[in-house]
This record gives C-alpha cells, structure tokens and sequence, in this order.
C-alpha cells in the first residue's frame, strides 16, 4: 500500500528566471556558494568551507559513477542529422561486460529525429590508429519508451573506447548549448571511477581531491557507492499527482564492507548522501534489508519498487536493515551486490538510512524537489526563495546546499 502524501505537483513549482541557470561552472570547484540549512536556520558559505558545517565525525557518502560519452551524433545519406543518445546496455545487459564488448552490442537509446530514420543502417566514418574504420547503427525496435540500437564497428577498441572516440558529454538539455571541452572535465567528479551514467551528481562537482583530504584528515569518513544516473533525472513530473508519475530504473552497486561500515556508522555518525543519487541508494539499500528480514532474500534481480519504501513498517530501524543486509552478503561470501532501483523519495517517505544531504538546487516541479520536500518538509521553498533572493546559481553547474535536519 502506498503510504507517500497525496500532493500536487503544481505546489512544487516556483519561477525560475533563465539568468539564473549556472550555464558553465565556476571556475574554481569548491569556489561555488552553499546555502547552509541547520533545523531551520539558514546560512551561507563558500563551498569549501563545508569542513566546518558538517557535524563532527559525519561520514559522506560519494555516488562514484562516470559520466559516459552518450551522445552519437549521426547522419544519413541526405544530410539528415540523427542524434542517439545511449541511456542503457541491452545486450549485453551488464554494464561492464556492455563495455568491454568488442564489434557489436546493443543499448537502448533515445534518438533525435526517429521520423527520419525509418529503415537501413547509419554509418561514421573514422580514423583510428593511423586505419581508416566504420562504425554503424540500425534501429532494431522498441522496448517500453527507449528505442533498440545495433551497433557494429571494424575497430579494435571495446564500445567503452569507441564512446570514447566518437561521443560526445551528455550536458543536460537545459543549459541550452552543445557540450564544449570544459564540460570533459567538469561535469565529471573527481572521484568518478565506473563508467554508466548519462547524467552526473552534480552534488559532487564541487569537491576537490585537496578539500576531500582536509575533510578526512579532520575526522570526516567518506564511503562511496555506485548508481548510474538515467537521463529519468531530466524529465519532469507531468502528471499533476505525483502518485502517477513513473520512475526510471536505475543501476546501483555497493560492496559489503561499505554496508558493514554504514550499519556501524549509524550508531553515532550522521550519514551525509553527497547528492540525491547517493540518497536512492542508501534508502534503497534499506528497502533490501526489509526483504530479507520478511523473505530471507534480498531478491536482488527484482528493482526496488517505486513505493516499497513506503510499506517497511516503522519500527524497522536503518541499523536494523543495514545490519542484515550487511549480515547477509558476509554470510553468502559476497564481495559486492548489484541491483537496480525505481525508487520515488517524496512527501510521506520515512528516511532510514541518510540524515544529511549535500545537494544542488533542482528544476521547479521535479522528483528531486519532492525528495527535497520528503527530507526538509515545507522548509524547502523558504530555502529556495532565499537563494534565490540572493543570487544563488541554479542547477547542474550551480551552486549547493548543505541540508540537516
């Protein structure tokens, strides 16, 4: 049963002037501003100084995933331009193999100007180690809302290299301008690891390799997890009651020590999500905990459920789920657990896991909003009206804030 509020996604919106959208970063990281919110009381900072807001021994937890050259932009024949932008492997359907596959595979994609392309393969013409190469693409059908793309290629390189060398930084579509060489760098964390998503956390943009060594040298703890970021983070909610609205799956990996070291840093740490992704995996994490408590299994092949969050009774405790979850991949000798999340954070979700949030300002009548909204409550428009009152930059490239409760 549902239990998440029954709102209105019109009173999650509020005006946006487009001069407030950050259209490139600024030009040191942690240089950008952070609207602190502490229970109610606001205040701000630059962002590099988030070493002296976070309370004493929180451990932040970093959402580890690389953005992906996901857009191929192709031609036909005629001139028509057809852009495909890969959102996920489909064959095959792991990650790391989808990668490492040599000569074809398969993703689902979004394309730009389908119409035009309605049979016979796309080509791009390249050069790769001094040989002339071919990659090529044919549109095999649909699966739900994505569309099934083929792709071979002549060149010895994995698919990850070949993105590599003919794709392009998926920026988000609201910055309104194509990707240039500075979004290489900068819309990437630079504690980004595994390759998967098509959109970044951009709660990490802001953090340095110096300011990430002054906050573990000062007693911060910092653990990471993986999530891939589906191009879902862009869509808005259209529907007027958010219960209708569907949520997009979502890849999530963490290994057991990081589990075993969340279970025992919630018995005195506050556990700070770096972002929103890192929020849908530790709250999704606790939902596998749940199943194993009620299944014996935390039936990893199936995704979280949009709403099971919302049937976890309330006596369960974050340790409590964790902690068997944790107990249940050290028992089955597991390194690691690989699973997918649609989970949906908002009015009426009870927070298990995180108890402070790192993360930017979000587009008005968004799901990140409501997961703003489920953590901080009607709080949230009097912190965005602050920042926006006094000049905050907004979005992807913008600037943060520092959320505890």
């Amino acid at each position: 049963m549902i239990r998440a509020n029954s709102v209105s996604i019109s009173d999650f919106d509020y005006p946006l002037p487009d001069d407030r959208i950050a259209r490139f970063p600024v030009a040191e990281r942690d240089a950008s501003r952070l609207l602190v919110w502490r229970g109610g009381d606001l205040s701000e900072t630059r962002f590099r100084n988030i070493g002296e807001e976070l309370p004493p021994q929180s451990l932040l937890v970093f959402n580890n995933t690389k953005v992906i050259r996901a857009r191929i932009v192709m031609h036909k024949p005629s001139g028509a331009r057809i852009e495909i932008f890969c959102l996920e492997p489909h064959a095959p359907a792991d990650y790391e193999h989808a990668f490492a596959a040599q000569g074809e595979c398969r993703w689902l994609c979004i394309v730009g100007n389908l119409k035009k392309w309605k049979e016979g393969a796309l080509a791009i013409e390249f050069d790769y180690g001094g040989k002339p190469c071919r990659m090529q693409a044919w549109h095999e059908g649909t699966s739900g809302t994505s569309q099934v793309i083929r792709f071979a290629w002549d060149a010895v390189l994995s698919f990850g290299q070949l993105l590599e060398h003919l794709g392009r930084i998926p920026i988000p579509p609201y910055l309104g301008r194509e990707s240039e060489a500075i979004d290489d760098t900068r819309y990437q964390t630079v504690y980004s690891r595994f390759e998967g998503s098509v959109a970044a956390p951009t709660a990490g943009l802001h953090f340095t390799p110096e300011l990430i060594g002054t906050l573990r040298g000062s007693g911060i703890r910092t653990e990471e997890v993986t999530l891939h970021v589906g191009a879902g983070t862009f869509l808005p909610v259209k529907a007027d009651d958010p219960l209708q609205h569907t949520m997009h799956t979502e890849h999530f990996e963490v290994t057991t020590g990081t589990v075993r070291r969340l279970t025992e840093a919630m018995a005195g740490r506050h556990v700070v999500a770096v972002g929103t992704t890192s929020v849908r995996t530790l709250e999704s994490l606790a939902v596998l905990g749940w199943r194993i408590l009620r299944d014996g299994t935390p039936h990893a092949d199936t995704p979280v459920g949009q709403w099971e969050a919302y049937d976890i009774p309330a006596a369960a405790t974050g340790a409590q789920l964790l902690d068997a979850l944790a107990s249940y991949m050290e028992a089955a000798g597991a390194e690691r657990l690989r699973a997918a999340t649609q989970i949906m954070i908002m009015p009426g979700f009870t927070y298990r896991v995180t108890s402070g949030l790192i993360t930017n300002f979000h587009q008005p009548k968004s799901t990140l909003l409501l997961l703003v909204s489920a953590f901080i409550g009607e709080e949230w428009r009097r912190l965005y009206d602050h920042a926006l009152s006094h000049g905050f930059r907004f979005l992807s490239y913008g600037d943060s804030s520092l959320l505890l409760p």
